[in-house]
């Protein structure tokens, strides 16, 4: 039997107790919180930094993203709706017609937006650590592939963020949105992310000793985000205002990673000078 297409319908709730839901984007988003957390202590023992250092760096990175993933898509993607409704930029609520209130959960979440909260909460904690910026952003690096990749994962099950029309084999159809096989471009980034979470796993045992300061985390800005970039190209658009551009909105926006922190930080003097 020859593999056509595969039919994709999980439902984004896991089971709701009492009026409380629990669904996969939340559980697979904690999990990456939580392995790269695991990841990260792993890579404090080896730096011989304190774990106080590591509970301060879990919290404001924790922060950091959530809110800058959270204002990136109402900012980026949203603007009229949420300029109109600022309530429900920070508040998992919606304000229906009728004047009524509904739970919706945080619908909405742009990595972009994610990134730069991220590197924000990472300079205030090196305020108040005397950490080095460079060094701790480094360290972040190393497992921010493995994070994203289980975002990716989380927008799977939800059927949101997909492809565009595939005849290939492996194409999904959402059927929650239609009946057409499309390209499934949530796990071709994850699978992109998993893959430069390995890589950079790798070349922290490896190479930690001799790289400057900053190389990681300009690599892997360059890697993620042009991964990104080429992905989009086989997106549907994730907003209307995006039909009709010739680059959409997250390709616009992966554009200064790549560049100016990307190229930059990575191509900077890659060794560290060899002491005499």
């Amino acid at each position: 039997m020859i593999l056509t297409q595969i039919n994709w319908n999980p439902d984004p709730e896991i089971v709701n107790i009492l009026g409380l839901s629990i669904r996969y984007y939340s559980l697979l988003f904690l999990s990456g919180i939580i392995l790269s957390i695991v990841v990260l202590k792993w890579i404090f023992k080896q730096e011989k930094l304190p774990e106080a250092n590591l509970e301060k760096l879990s919290m404001y990175g924790i922060i950091g993203i959530l809110l800058g993933a959270r204002l990136g898509h109402c900012l980026f993607y949203e603007p009229g709706y949420y300029f109109n409704h600022p309530l429900e930029i920070l508040l998992p609520i919606q304000f229906s017609s009728g004047g009524g209130i509904e739970f919706t959960g945080y619908r909405g979440l742009a990595s972009h937006g994610g990134a730069l909260g991220l590197i924000i909460a990472l300079f205030l904690y090196s305020r108040k650590t005397k950490h080095s910026m460079l060094d701790t952003i480094d360290l972040i690096a190393v497992v921010t592939g493995l994070g994203a990749g289980f975002i990716r994962l989380a927008n799977l099950m939800n059927s949101e963020i997909v492809g565009m029309p595939s005849n290939k084999a492996w194409a999904f159809v959402f059927e929650r949105i239609d009946t057409i096989p499309r390209h499934p471009a949530q796990l071709y980034e994850a699978i992109c992310y998993f893959l430069i979470f390995g890589l950079m796993l790798f070349l922290y045992k490896t190479k930690r000793a001799q790289f400057k300061n900053g190389v990681f985390f300009g690599t892997v800005l360059f890697l993620i985000f042009t991964a990104r970039f080429f992905i989009e190209f086989v997106k549907e658009n994730q907003v209307a205002f995006e039909s009709g551009m010739q680059f959409n909105m997250g390709q616009l926006l992966s554009i200064p990673y790549i560049l100016l922190l990307g190229l930059g930080l990575s191509h900077m003097e890659l060794v560290k000078p060899k002491s005499n």
